[in-house]
């Protein structure tokens, strides 16, 4: 009859009524915590919750973390995670699912480790990144400081799979807002044309001064140089001089020739930085040259000394922690090496600014241009990270302002947020989670898993 049930229809909508319920209860921690369920979900937001590990981090406080990321417009990935999820190779089989090039963040218990793509974040950056962040017990807190500093440091840009990765906090501009910005631009035509030449002027105008400020440090590192090379009291002749000294002395000289014709010719702010690297060259050979003189070893190639350059090379790295800054390794020459081992200050090199004399990493963005020649090639992002230059030096406006190339702040490659597949650098995601903040892929032990430290 119709609307009567028989029993073996019955029976069968029992039982899909019975698969239903087991395929939506039952538990499902392994489809759940998989690496590739997690790298699913970063490709289409910068913010995954493990729901093992959900009261580490509320959903609103993720939606929170969700929408600064986007709107920073910068590849970073976080990840929640439970306390026992497996470690072995965890980072660099998460970036490699992922496929995408960025800076990947994994809280894990209570514990949070980082690894990035070179291109996008040095690897000296990432340590101090986690490092400045270690201690902080509640997962909201350290994640929000994390994202605020790896943001005003890190290059590239969002991927486009984001759905806000625009920034814009929404899709598209209204039809309205067209017309009305179409009749503000049609009235205004005139007056928008003069702010905007008046504008390139002010602009202009900064820049000068900017490179009027930056003759003074420069004439007064070139004058340094000079005198370093009048104390030595080198000649190609005398007693004991072999031809791999007088190439040294040689190559100085021309450092010295290099730095001098390069700043008379600056034009701008980017002039600057060939005109340090010369000089960075040169002091090298010197230290080269003094060690042949005295029948010493000689020196391996390190980056001049971080709280002034005038010291000259560096000779170890050491932990150093500005005032209201996170700790961070710096290379540091021998005297003031001996000064932080003994609780003393540094020797700093203080340089004109708008609020008087400061360091140079406090002192103003002009200073980018003559940081970036003495400390090139992936270094500097890592020594300012936290800092005002660095935070300047990191902003997609500066660039513009002041040249690019400072120690890859906006990387090379594959620009952040870029697919790439498994196309990347293993050495930036490998070694063992929490082994010194960053250093390697969780636990400190062997092969990546938990092993040392904890």
């Amino acid at each position: 009859m119709k609307g009567v049930v028989r029993p073996r229809s019955l029976l069968v909508l029992l039982a899909a009524l019975a698969l239903a319920f087991l395929t939506v209860f039952a538990p499902r921690a392994t489809a759940e915590t998989s690496v590739s369920a997690v790298a699913r979900a970063l490709r289409d937001s910068p913010v995954y919750v493990d729901p093992a590990a959900s009261a580490q981090l509320s959903r609103a406080d993720a939606h929170t973390l969700q929408e600064r990321i986007e709107k920073a417009d910068k590849p970073l990935f976080v990840a929640v995670l439970p306390a026992d999820y497996p470690t072995a190779d965890l980072f660099t089989s998460l970036r490699t699912a992922t496929g995408i090039t960025g800076l990947y963040a994994i809280r894990l218990g209570d514990r949070l480790d980082a690894r990035a793509d070179s291109s996008v974040l040095p690897r000296t950056a990432v340590r101090n990144l986690v490092t400045s962040v270690q201690g902080e017990s509640d997962a909201k807190a350290q994640l929000d400081d994390f994202t605020d500093r790896a943001l005003a440091n890190m290059g590239g840009s969002a991927p486009a799979s984001w759905s806000g990765s625009s920034g814009s906090g929404g899709g598209g501009v209204s039809t309205s807002a067209l017309v009305t910005v179409g009749v503000v631009l049609v009235a205004g035509g005139a007056g928008t044309y003069a702010l905007v030449r008046r504008s390139r002027r002010r602009h202009e105008e900064e820049r000068r001064a900017a490179l009027e400020r930056l003759r003074v440090v420069v004439d007064e590192d070139i004058t340094a140089f000079g005198e370093e090379l009048d104390r030595l009291d080198f000649h190609p002749a005398e007693p004991g001089a072999d031809d791999a000294m007088r190439a040294d002395y040689e190559h100085a000289l021309d450092a010295y020739d290099r730095a001098k014709t390069a700043m008379a010719a600056a034009a701008a702010p980017e002039d600057v930085t060939p005109v340090t690297q010369a000089l960075e060259d040169g002091r090298f050979s010197l230290a080269r040259l003094a060690a042949r003189r005295e029948r010493k070893p000689l020196p391996e190639r390190r980056p001049p000394c971080f709280f002034d350059p005038r010291h000259g090379p560096s000779v170890a790295d050491a932990t150093w922690t500005p005032p209201g800054g996170a700790t961070r390794e710096v290379p540091v020459c021998a005297a003031d090496a001996t000064r932080l081992a003994d609780g003393r200050d540094p020797v700093i090199r203080e340089v004109d600014s708008d609020y008087g004399r400061r360091p140079y990493w406090e002192a103003g963005p002009a200073y980018g241009p003559w940081a970036g020649g003495y400390f090139g090639g992936g270094l500097l992002p890592g020594l300012l990270v936290g800092t005002m230059l660095g935070g300047l030096m990191s902003a997609p406006a500066y660039g513009a302002d002041y040249g690019t190339g400072y120690g890859d702040f906006t990387g090379s490659g594959y620009d952040g947020g870029d697919v790439s597949g498994a196309d990347f650098d293993s050495g930036d995601f490998g070694g063992g989670f929490g082994d010194g903040g960053g250093g390697g892929d969780f636990g400190g032990g062997g092969g990546g898993d938990f092993g040392g430290g904890f």
